[in-house]
């Protein structure tokens, strides 16, 4: 559990295999994050005696949207915001990078960060006043998304436009990939000391039952290879020495698909 200012804070629920739906709350009201599966967050508002303000949709993928419809059902107060890009069954309030959203049961606000890449309408929510950063599957702890839209020249720039967000920012991704995200960075990085540390903490978390997230801008930037493309170590275990930054990232996430 992550305790923030204001006394907000920040829970993750298991879902599926190895997403995590973020719920943040005060005490009284909530806003949840990606919400696949809708049993698990009921729960959960039910056990803590929490009410729903808003649902925020990262992307379209069914893992991510599929407990919606029955969330709304619950508690119909809820606004529902989503991609101004993506069409979704559900009526929602659609968000761009010029959008900001302020919800005053819960003092926080965010701004949209648009991140073509893992589907062409992708997009983050940024809360600079808490430093928290809702990221869906375009960045993960030592990893990237797939390339299931967009192409490696938008996911590239997606990733550098979250990698210029400030340092201590929490980053707060939906999946639980880390531990297999660091082992195939030490493919390419081996005698980077910050990534083999963080293996060494992720092992002790995952093996305790504990999240490996959130992740920081900071850690990410040290251990991320997606981010971390202008590597000399890197640039030579990939064979592309004279190669651009792009084509950096694009072998490498061509080479994670097959990991």
């Amino acid at each position: 559990m992550d305790s923030m200012n204001h006394n907000l804070q920040i829970i993750p629920i298991p879902a599926f295999k190895d997403n995590y739906i973020w719920l943040m709350h005060n005490g009284v009201q909530s806003v949840v994050v990606d919400p696949g599966d809708a049993v698990p967050v009921i729960t959960t508002l039910n056990h803590l005696n929490l009410s729903l303000a808003a649902i925020l949709i990262t992307h379209h993928h069914h893992d991510h949207i599929g407990g919606v419809a029955e969330l709304h059902e619950a508690f119909p107060q809820a606004s529902i915001y989503a991609p101004a890009l993506e069409h979704y069954a559900f009526k929602h309030i659609a968000m761009t990078e010029q959008s900001t959203i302020h919800l005053s049961d819960l003092n926080v606000t965010f701004t949209i960060l648009d991140l073509p890449g893992h589907t062409l309408g992708h997009i983050a929510y940024n809360s600079t006043q808490h430093k928290i950063l809702f990221c869906g599957d375009t960045l993960f702890g030592a990893g990237c998304g797939r390339l299931f839209e967009g192409t490696p020249t938008q996911m590239y720039h997606s990733l550098q436009k979250l990698a210029a967000l400030p340092a201590t920012t929490k980053v707060y991704c939906t999946h639980e990939y880390t531990m297999h995200n660091i082992n195939f960075a030490l493919m390419f990085e081996p005698s980077n000391q910050r990534l083999i540390n963080r293996q060494k903490s992720t092992q002790k978390l995952r093996e305790s039952n504990i999240p490996s997230l959130p992740s920081t801008i900071e850690l990410e930037r040290a251990t991320n290879p997606y981010l971390r493309c202008s590597s000399k170590e890197i640039r030579l275990a990939t064979q592309l020495t004279n190669a651009s930054e792009i084509e950096i990232f694009s072998k490498l996430r061509e080479l994670r698909n097959y990991y």
